[in-house]
C-alpha cells in the first residue's frame, strides 16, 4: 500500500544548503564553548550521531572543509591548533542580534529621531524656505529648479535666492552605554546557565549598535573580584570565573569609561545574579558571602548616588528572584532613580533591546 511520510517542517531551515544549516547549529555551539573550536566540534559530531544531521552526499569533514575555504576557521596558528576568525566572530554576534530581534515585535520604537528638526543627518520629508546659514547638503534640489522654472519660466532659466528649497533633517540623539556583566562564579552554580545569555545579549547589543547606531558608544564591562573592559571580539570567548562579585569595582569603571565620553545621553546597563559580596580596599579584598554586608552595600549605594547626580541611569537586570536580593536591586535603583527588571533567561534579550531602543525617543535640547 502506497503511503506518505510527513516530517516535522522547519521554516527556519528552508531554502538553507546543507553547509549554512550546519554553520548555524556551529554558531550555536561555539557561543555555549566560549569559542573552543574542538569542544563545539565534538559537541557538533555528538548532535549529527543523534539526529542524522548529515548524509552520504555532505558529511562532517565536507563540512570543516567548507570552514576553511569561507575563511570562518584557521588552522595555521602559532600552536598548531585549529581556531575560529574574525568573520565567525562577527558572525556569532549577528547571530545573536537575529536571535534576540527574531522575538521581538516589529514596532517603530527605537529610534533615535526626536521628532524635532535640528542639525542632523536623518533626512525628514519637510521642506522650508531657504535662511542665512544653510549649507549646500541642505538643498533640495529638484524642489529648488522646479521653483525657478514655475518663478521664472523655462526659456531664460535663472535661479534667485526665493527659489531655494531646504530639506529638514531630525537631530539624532547619540547614546554611550557600558554593559556591566557579572563573571562571577555563582553564573554557573546551580546547574543553571546564566553566561551564555548574558553573552549573546552582549554580542547582539553590539552588533546592533555598530550597523544601526554607529555614532553610539558600546563598552563592556566585565567584573568578579576585580573589573576590566574587553574587546567585542573577546565576548564568544567570556567565562566565568573562581570569583566574588565585586560590584563596586565594575561601577567605578564604568563610570571612568562614561568620563571620557562626549556624547550628551549615558546610561550603564548591568546583568547580574546576585547582591555585591566583595570590595577592594588598597591591596586586599574584603569578601563577604554570607548575607548582606552593608559596608559593601553602603559603598554601591553611594556610586549609584553619584551617577543620579551626574545624569548617568543604571538599569539592573537581576536573573535571579530570591526575596533578599530583589531587596538589594530595588534599593540600589531608588538610590539612582534608574530602572530594575526581574528578568528570567530567556526574557533577558527582550528586556535589554526594549530598554536601549525606548531610551532613544527622548528629546534632546
Amino acid at each position: 500500500m502506497l503511503g506518505y511520510r510527513f516530517d516535522k517542517y522547519d521554516p527556519n531551515a528552508a531554502g538553507k544548503t546543507s553547509f549554512e544549516k550546519l554553520l548555524d547549529l556551529f554558531l550555536q555551539l561555539l557561543t555555549y564553548t566560549n569559542g573552543d573550536f574542538n569542544e563545539a566540534m565534538q559537541w557538533l559530531n555528538e548532535l549529527d550521531k543523534e539526529y542524522q544531521l548529515t548524509n552520504d552526499d555532505y558529511g562532517i569533514g565536507d563540512f570543516i572543509e567548507d570552514l576553511k575555504e569561507k575563511g570562518y576557521i584557521d588552522e595555521k596558528t602559532p600552536d598548531g591548533e585549529i581556531r575560529i576568525t574574525s568573520k565567525t566572530e562577527q558572525s556569532i554576534r549577528k547571530k545573536s542580534l537575529e536571535e534576540i530581534f527574531g522575538k521581538l515585535k516589529k514596532t517603530k520604537q527605537g529610534n533615535h529621531n526626536t521628532f524635532k528638526p535640528g542639525n542632523g543627518d536623518e533626512i525628514n520629508p519637510e521642506t522650508r524656505p531657504f535662511q542665512f546659514g544653510d549649507t549646500m547638503e541642505q538643498i533640495d534640489f529638484t524642489n529648488s529648479i522646479r521653483n525657478a522654472q514655475i518663478n521664472h519660466g523655462i526659456d531664460s532659466f535663472r535661479m534667485h535666492e526665493d527659489d531655494l528649497e531646504i530639506r529638514e533633517t531630525d537631530f539624532k540623539s547619540q547614546t554611550s552605554t557600558v554593559l556591566m556583566i557579572d563573571i562571577s562564579h555563582s553564573m554557573i552554580l546551580y546547574g543553571e546557565d546564566r553566561i551564555t545569555p548574558a553573552k549573546k545579549v552582549a554580542m547582539a547589543l553590539s552588533e546592533l549598535i555598530k550597523t544601526k547606531y554607529p555614532k553610539d558608544t558600546l563598552d563592556i564591562v566585565v567584573f568578579g573580584n576585580d573589573a576590566w573592559p574587553i574587546e567585542i571580539k573577546d565576548l564568544p570567548y567570556l567565562q566565568v570565573g573562581p570569583y566574588h562579585t565585586n560590584t563596586v569595582a565594575g561601577l567605578e569603571l564604568a563610570m571612568d569609561l562614561l568620563r571620557r565620553r562626549r556624547n550628551p545621553n549615558k546610561q550603564i546597563f548591568m546583568i547580574t545574579d546576585g547582591k555585591p559580596t566583595c570590595l577592594k580596599i588598597g591591596g586586599k579584598y574584603y569578601k563577604n558571602s554570607w548575607g548582606a554586608d552593608r559596608k559593601i552595600l553602603n559603598r554601591c549605594m553611594s556610586l549609584a548616588t553619584q551617577c543620579k547626580k551626574l545624569k548617568i541611569p543604571i538599569t539592573t537586570f537581576m536573573i535571579a528572584t530570591d526575596p533578599y536580593l530583589q531587596q538589594f536591586v530595588q534599593e540600589f535603583t531608588e538610590c539612582n532613580n534608574g530602572k530594575a527588571f526581574f528578568a528570567g533567561l530567556d526574557k533577558l534579550g527582550a528586556f535589554i533591546f526594549k530598554d536601549f531602543e525606548n531610551g532613544k525617543r527622548k528629546t534632546v535640547y
